[in-house]
């Protein structure tokens, strides 16, 4: 049973989808749900199929009091790293909500402090409270949205499916096609050999 409040009625749940990807963004969300929202539906992104993400997505936006959803794109991420990139992301989907949080919960078990207001880190937060799952709902679609559009332009690696994450099909693609431009240059994008061809 997921708890709708921490402490505070403009409570910002925030959360991040793709940090284990080989390509595309790490997106992430945040979002101010109203006093005694419930949703019989709503759950840790992970637990939900890609319909019910789909389905819960528009009431969110709609019913929440402010939410922000950000991208920090493979270049970016190449260059600060993807835990810096994936507080990053946050920070972003916090600064672009129209009415600003007075506490962040935050998914995970790092943060870095965003202007002067307080947070707390909770592991599985997303499996704990409703802004936190409502967060990782908002960047799950939004990422997958995304990533759906450059399947379009590189059709090979089957993102549409995938989501860039390390898949047999998508390290097979790798090994056929190369890397694109959406690939993260600093991760291992194939398993190191483990036999010499001499």
């Amino acid at each position: 049973m997921l708890k709708s409040c921490y402490r505070d009625i403009f409570e910002a749940g925030t959360d991040e989808a793709g940090r284990g990807c080989l390509a595309g963004p790490v997106t992430a969300a945040a979002i101010i749900l109203p006093e005694g929202f419930e949703n019989p539906i709503l759950n840790d992104s992970k637990q939900l199929s890609e319909t019910k993400r789909d389905f819960l997505r528009p009431i969110l936006e709609k019913e929440s009091i402010a939410f922000g959803v950000c991208h920090v794109f493979q270049d970016e991420i190449d260059e600060i790293n993807i835990l810096n990139a994936s507080i990053l992301a946050m920070h972003r989907a916090l600064d672009s909500m129209t009415q600003p949080p007075n506490f962040i919960l935050v998914d995970g078990n790092r943060f870095k402090p965003y202007l002067n207001i307080d947070h707390e880190c909770i592991v599985k937060g997303d499996s704990k409270y409703m802004s936190i799952a409502a967060a990782s709902v908002l960047a799950k679609t939004h990422r997958d949205e995304y990533m759906a559009k450059i399947h379009e332009e590189f059709p090979m690696y089957n993102w549409k499916k995938n989501k860039g994450y390390p898949t047999k099909e998508h390290r097979e693609a790798i090994k056929q096609y190369g890397l694109t431009k959406y690939h993260r240059k600093s991760f291992r994008q194939l398993p190191e050999q483990l036999t010499l061809d001499i």
